[in-house]
């Protein structure tokens, strides 16, 4: 008897760990999942991600139950508590799949040191990447921090192995401890707001969504995934970031679609997701500042009453107050208004790209620490695979570009809706005349830009050339 240590992998098909567990113990494995505060209640602690952690817990145990077993929820800390599990189970051993951030990776190595030093099995098993830290390495051996030839060995190696998704596994109806209810999520968060973003959660409903999205949107997603307002993207990535999906199971579910730009496009999505997890893994300082040291040096003006009109969508820049409010509502964000929004906040606002990011993960169902921290210093221009600095998205051709009609920005921020096409992404140069028709006063309704962009960049680029002139690892190389 074994017990599975549920973490980032809820789910019970193509679970490689859950797999093991069972071929290892003849089917009789005990399902466990651990609340650890660390996690739950640390610097980005979410509400709506919680809130979806648990409905997928919920779907998980349901679906467990229809087995003749149930998921055994405990709170604590793991070690003891899975010392305490074998002890009361007489369960041989643990098995999971593998975490790779930093405080994952200091929480496993010493779980498995101390359960073998006490006589246990104790085994983790690749399960969230396609390729792991050392797989996918330069011809020295050596990581890479470049996302254009990362994603070109990847692919290669891809070619050369078979991507297997497994069934279910033969599962035993053994006898079970008694689990500790799952906790409102008030117990777990007390100050959580009542109401709260809600996803879909669970195995059933992610593997609909893959199904739907790889059958229709996927064909166009090279061309369409930029366009704010159409259901071009997948909107997976809560899934993924719960395990509630293998990355297996979409690579798969990619290469069994008709052939064309928009599955490879997909793919090359997973490979980032790949990307972001073994930068964080290598280089762990970028957790907590920029991956080019030089760049915690700039002088970020940090202007809080910018920073709170950011979040609340009130910046005066229709695209970047639409997508803000989306997340406020939805707790997710279209991929290319993340890039637009991150920008805004680094380059016209200069504020310290931690600010976004932390913000982010208070927020985002899917918030990710690799992904999003890789996301956050791409924009920033800060990371590894970074924009160059000097690159600045403007927010009002971002906006014409990627939301021509102004569909997206009239949906989420509705005192625009009759303001005509050719002032949507300007609505402060609308005559006074034509504000009145379209029922919304500028500095009344909506307000006027609280920061003018092209000076706002010259600023930028002055806050980034201060830190990066007497510094040839991050000087203007891009150029």
């Amino acid at each position: 008897m074994l017990i599975h240590w549920f973490r980032r992998d809820l789910r019970l098909r193509d679970n490689t760990g859950l797999a093991a567990a069972a071929e290892l113990a003849g089917g009789a494995v005990i399902p466990v999942f651990i609340f650890d505060d660390v996690i739950i209640c640390g610097r980005f602690a979410s509400p709506a991600r919680t809130q979806f952690l648990l409905d997928s817990l919920a779907a998980l145990d349901a679906e467990l139950r229809e087995l003749g077993l149930h998921l055994v929820v405990r709170r604590g800390e793991p070690l003891p508590t899975l010392m305490s599990l074998l002890r009361e189970t007489g369960a041989r051993g643990v098995t999971w799949n593998r975490d790779y951030t930093p405080y994952a990776i200091r929480r496993d190595s010493a779980i498995k040191r101390e359960l073998r030093a006490a006589g246990y099995q104790a085994e983790s098993y690749k399960d969230a990447v396609i390729f792991e830290m050392n797989e996918v390495a330069t011809a020295e051996g050596r990581p890479y921090t470049v996302y254009t030839p990362y994603a070109k060995r990847w692919r290669a190696r891809l070619e050369s192995e078979s991507v297997r998704v497994q069934a279910i596994p033969q599962l035993a109806a053994i006898p079970l401890p008694v689990s500790e209810p799952l906790p409102a999520l008030n117990e777990l968060l007390p100050n959580a707001p009542t109401r709260l973003p809600r996803f879909a959660a669970g195995e059933t409903a992610a593997l609909a969504a893959l199904e739907q999205f790889t059958h229709k949107a996927i064909a166009n997603y090279a061309t369409a995934r930029d366009l704010l307002a159409a259901a071009g993207t997948s909107r997976l990535s809560p899934y993924l970031r719960f395990g509630i999906l293998s990355p297996r199971q979409c690579v798969a579910a990619a290469r069994a679609a008709p052939p064309g730009p928009g599955p490879e496009s997909w793919i090359g999505e997973l490979i980032w997701r790949d990307f972001y997890v073994q930068v964080l893994y290598h280089f762990p300082h970028a957790l907590r500042g920029s991956f080019k040291p030089v760049y915690d040096k700039i002088a970020w003006p940090n202007d809080p009453a910018l920073f709170t009109a950011w979040q609340a969508g009130q910046t005066g820049y229709p695209i970047v107050d639409a997508a803000m409010r989306q997340l406020q509502q939805e707790g997710w964000m279209h991929n290319r208004a993340r890039m637009i929004v991150a920008s805004f906040l680094t380059k016209d606002l200069l504020i310290d790209w931690r600010w976004g990011e932390r913000h982010f993960m208070h927020l985002l169902i899917d918030g990710d620490p690799a992904a999003n921290n890789g996301g956050w210093q791409w924009a920033a221009g800060t990371g590894t695979d970074a924009q160059p600095y000097f690159r600045i998205f403007n927010p009002v051709s971002q906006g014409q570009k990627f939301d021509p009609d102004g569909a997206y920005v009239r949906r989420y921020v509705p005192e625009l809706a009759r303001v005509p096409a050719r002032y949507i992404h300007e609505p402060h140069k609308l005559p006074a005349a034509e504000q009145i028709q379209a029922g919304v006063q500028i500095g009344r309704d909506y307000p006027a830009p609280i920061v003018d962009h092209a000076t706002q960049r010259m600023r930028a680029l002055a806050l980034y050339r201060a830190v990066t002139r007497h510094d040839d690892t991050a000087t203007e190389q891009y150029a």
